[in-house]
């Protein structure tokens, strides 16, 4: 009887140890996933309840935007993954110490194979908060959009707050 009790609490403890590793490896990866809520509408700074959430927190959901943050002596380089987009579709924030990403994607493809007909879409808005290593000019920012990466050039500074930041393309 006392090794069934030993071994159900190695069971348990193993378990619990799963379940807090999925946990830490969750928050994690939080940062790098790409808030995509269907019938959202562009602007909408509110979580699926309508309360405001925090920014690394309302960037889950629902896929992975690459993300890479350069330091350079002078300014902070940020590049993301957004394939499919045009430059218009973007929202580009400062907020604090985040690059605020947001906008909306639509997708929608349609073809036909043999006797079947194939439709594939996707549509909502999408957010990612990245966080900033440093302090950065807002008004000085460049965006740049090509081969479905976006490039922002963020220069360093003391100061911090919200400045929109407007996309350019090559």
């Amino acid at each position: 009887m006392a090794n069934m009790r030993q071994l159900r609490e190695g069971i348990g403890h193993a378990w619990d140890s799963v379940l807090e590793g999925w946990q830490r490896l969750y928050q994690r990866a939080s940062g790098a996933i790409t808030r995509f809520r269907p019938g959202a509408k562009a602007g909408d700074t509110h979580g699926g309840d309508g309360s405001d959430t925090a920014l690394p927190a309302r960037s889950s959901g629902w896929g992975v935007m690459a993300a890479e943050v350069f330091e350079g002596d002078d300014q902070v380089v940020v590049r993301l993954e957004a394939p499919g987009l045009d430059r218009d579709q973007f929202g580009i924030e400062v907020r604090g110490d985040h690059l605020v990403v947001s906008g909306e994607k639509g997708y929608q493809r349609e073809r036909t194979e043999g006797r079947y007909r194939i439709a594939e879409c996707a549509y909502g808005r999408f957010e990612r908060a990245i966080p900033l290593p440093d302090a950065v000019d807002a008004d000085r920012a460049r965006a740049r959009y090509r081969n479905g990466v976006l490039e922002v050039e963020l220069p360093r500074s003391g100061a911090t707050g919200r400045r929109r930041i407007q996309v350019q393309t090559d």
